[in-house]
């Protein structure tokens, strides 16, 4: 029986270092009043991750899951019963921390329900959304690929950019000055997930074609002669000319994403620093994909934790110091393509 907040949190941080390293990483730099609502949020959008990605689901129940859950978090629907019909549905292809995670729901739920109703509204809007928007892709979802750019922008706006704009409800409402810059963070933080989701797919490639998916745009890779479905014979330089162009699209949402950042009061270093980390481990990662476009999985690309060390050391110091922090993106993405495409999603978002 958990009694206290401190319990809570401890028992959430417990959860997510099983089901996402970096989130467990960076979410404890949050103010103490954000720790916990942030960390259940991304609890439970990973529980809809889990059942997008349960290969023993069929799209029909993906479909109801989704939607079942949805309602579970909006208090329309019984978290263990979704629970105990859930759990053995799951494959040993999902990873057993997301297997506990799925056990864990009506607990986790418990403790959504502590926060206040402006932060319980946040979180629900996104879970509806994503819930939604995932079952929908699901039907999309092949080897042949996404068809377009703004296809792509819709999936990733789905899967992060709804986070993104979520995380911006819960600052504007813990901090009254966050909030005077609402409209211009809500913007700027469907880049930002759009950033950091963008970097997963272009590193998940080939895991994610080993699942049978693909979410590349047919219209970056087509014009060069290139058969998403048969992604494995293609010619090597026109594969690299398409990422190149998916690394510069990406690489402008990750600056929209520093602009973001700078957004934020600079005193609120805890804030600044959440979203930091996961900005400069996002742009080490493309210069991974970028130096070495022939890899083939996303270990070859992944960044070391000795470089994951010196960015948040530097990091850390640098937070609060507006021009530093553009200086170090600069450098750090100096090598990246650059785009001169204005990339800022223009998406009809749902309410």
């Amino acid at each position: 029986m958990m009694n206290s907040t401190e319990d809570q949190e401890a028992w959430q941080e417990n959860l997510l270092l099983g089901v996402s390293r970096t989130f467990a990483l960076t979410i404890p730099q949050l103010p103490p009043e954000l720790r916990g609502v942030v960390g259940n949020a991304y609890l439970l959008c990973r529980l809809v991750d889990t059942i997008e990605d349960e290969p023993a689901l069929s799209i029909d129940e993906k479909h109801r899951y989704c939607a079942t859950f949805a309602a579970v978090v909006a208090g329309q629907a019984d978290p263990a019963e979704l629970s105990s019909e859930l759990a053995p549905k799951l494959s040993p292809a999902t990873l057993e921390a997301e297997h506990e995670l799925v056990r864990e729901m009506p607990r986790v739920i418990a403790i959504t329900r502590t926060y206040r109703p402006a932060q319980q509204q946040a979180i629900e809007r996104c879970v509806r959304i994503m819930s939604d928007g995932m079952a929908r892709f699901q039907d999309k979802a092949s080897l042949a690929g996404l068809e377009d750019q703004a296809e792509l922008d819709h999936y990733c706006y789905y899967v992060a950019g709804v986070v993104g704009e979520m995380l911006t409800e819960l600052f504007c409402e813990y901090s009254p000055s966050i909030a005077r810059h609402r409209d211009q963070m809500i913007r700027l933080s469907i880049s930002f997930g759009q950033g950091l989701q963008m970097t997963n797919i272009l590193k998940d490639i080939w895991e994610d074609r080993r699942r049978g998916v693909c979410w590349l745009p047919q219209s970056t890779f087509s014009p060069r002669g290139i058969d998403l479905k048969k992604l494995e014979d293609a010619d090597p330089k026109a594969f690299a000319d398409g990422l190149e162009e998916l690394l510069g699209i990406a690489r402008q949402h990750l600056r929209n994403a520093l602009s973001y950042t700078l957004t934020l009061p600079r005193e609120e270093t805890g804030i600044r620093n959440f979203c930091l980390w996961a900005l400069g481990m996002a742009v080490l990662t493309l210069r991974r994909i970028h130096r070495n476009p022939d890899f083939r999985t996303g270990t070859e690309v992944k960044i070391s934790r000795r470089s994951v060390r010196m960015t948040i050391a530097a990091l850390r110091i640098a937070a609060s110091r507006d021009h530093v922090l553009k200086l170090l993106f600069s450098l750090a993405a100096h090598s990246l393509p650059k785009t001169s495409a204005d990339v800022m999603p223009q998406l009809n978002t749902p309410s």
